[in-house]
């Protein structure tokens, strides 16, 4: 389609929509936090249109300059069918509708890259490409990536899980598709998870990573409380670790690993430096049943231990008063006032679906912390490294050539 259309994609001013196409996976990983996948939970086309005719028979609601069509899993392109009728479908009406998100929309997609390589797969990236986003998800080395990423078993769905020796990783079933992957995308970047058991390997993988021609590793601990006494200890090692070889190897002049950056570890201002991290309520997801949530972690295949937070449908729309106490999160009305004080507050990330899960009350005003000790950890392994870089910068008469052309990971808040 062609169209006289100037708008053009808009970052950090897109609404952000979730199809919740399929709760299936081929994997069964370690750290999940989708611990209600299942096999039979399938979005229909009936229910995917009814949701495009909503969202865009309500433009004036929806007022964000571009939008982010996202689809998840479970793994997304287990059906791809469905996600090519569903984008075919939204750019017809869009260019119909002369519909201001017209030319300035993203497909979103975070695949275990399994089934990359397919005909269908490629026959949409091939007719979507100037509107694709797709990040493949691999750990790192072998040993990390079949440590947590394996391949679900029939078993597994009765609740039986393998023998440590009889688990089967998915390693080379992910990195035989890096080569296509990078070479249609070759600014594209992977996306990381660090739990308690792995956490020595991490060094490794970010090196790893890049040796596959991967110059972006956005890599995050999990917000669940997973983690052991001294696993910060240990994490504080591996990061300095890697902070050595990144300098040392000079990788920092093309590579980057969302881990150091010159923006954590400070005090924040509670009245200019009060926004929520997450975009819970800002985004909208919708399930196979037609829900509708303010962010997919509040789905019931998210939750272990409560309900399920709806804020409408597809037959009633958005109810607003459902929707509302998401409207005035900010940091401080769900931080404790240690965390508002914290000397090293910036950067310390949260996620509302587990702030929602882990709360003593069905309440999303009560901020999960298992997560502190490792981001102080981070902060004093990411001063070691701005620290050592500069220095050696300083000596080399590189440092401002360096602040002019440096590569910073685009890793955005949830």
């Amino acid at each position: 389609m062609v169209k006289e259309n100037k708008e053009t994609w808009q970052e950090g001013l897109s609404k952000d929509i979730t199809f919740i196409v399929t709760k299936d996976c081929q994997l069964a990983c370690k750290y999940c936090y989708l611990v209600g996948k299942n096999t039979k939970e399938r979005m229909t086309w009936e229910v995917a249109k009814s949701a495009i005719d909503y969202i865009l028979d309500h433009e004036k609601e929806m007022t964000e300059e571009s939008v982010i069509w996202d689809f998840i899993g479970g793994e997304p392109f287990l059906e791809i069918d469905l996600i090519d009728k569903i984008c075919d479908y939204i750019k017809l009406q869009m260019f119909q509708r002369n519909h201001h998100w017209f030319n300035s929309y993203r497909f979103s997609f975070s695949t275990n890259g399994i089934n990359y390589h397919t005909a269908k797969v490629q026959n949409f990236i091939r007719k979507n490409k100037e509107h694709l986003s797709i990040g493949i998800t691999i750990d790192g080395t072998k040993r990390k990536h079949d440590l947590n990423r394996i391949w679900k078993t029939p078993e597994m769905e009765k609740g039986i899980l393998p023998k440590p020796e009889e688990e089967k990783g998915s390693y080379e079933d992910v990195v035989r598709n890096i080569p296509l992957w990078l070479k249609q995308f070759p600014n594209a970047s992977t996306k990381v998870t660090i739990s308690s058991a792995d956490i020595p390997y991490i060094k490794d993988s970010v090196l790893h990573l890049y040796s596959l021609g991967i110059h972006e590793v956005n890599i995050n601990c999990v917000f669940e409380d997973v983690w052991n006494d001294g696993d910060d200890k240990l994490f504080e090692e591996q990061l300095v670790q890697l902070a050595d070889a990144i300098i040392d190897g000079d990788y920092y002049k093309d590579y980057a690993c969302s881990f150091y950056s010159e923006h954590i570890g400070k005090p924040m201002d509670s009245n200019l430096q009060n926004e929520n991290w997450c975009g819970a309520g800002k985004m909208l997801a919708i399930d196979a049943a037609g829900l509708f949530y303010p962010c997919t972690r509040f789905a019931q295949y998210s939750l272990r231990s409560k309900k399920a937070w709806t804020i409408g449908n597809i037959n009633e729309g958005i109810d607003k008063n459902k929707l509302r106490p998401f409207l005035a999160l900010n940091r401080c009305t769900q931080s404790k006032q240690e965390c508002i004080n914290c000397e090293v507050a910036s950067g310390c990330a949260w996620c509302q679906g587990e702030n929602y899960d882990a709360a003593e009350t069905p309440t999303a005003y009560q901020r999960a912390t298992a997560i502190c000790k490792m981001h102080k950890a981070r902060v004093r392994a990411n001063n070691y490294y701005w620290n050592k870089l500069y220095r050696k910068l300083e000596l080399e008469g590189t440092r401002e050539e360096f602040e002019k052309n440096k590569r910073e990971s685009n890793l955005s808040n949830c």
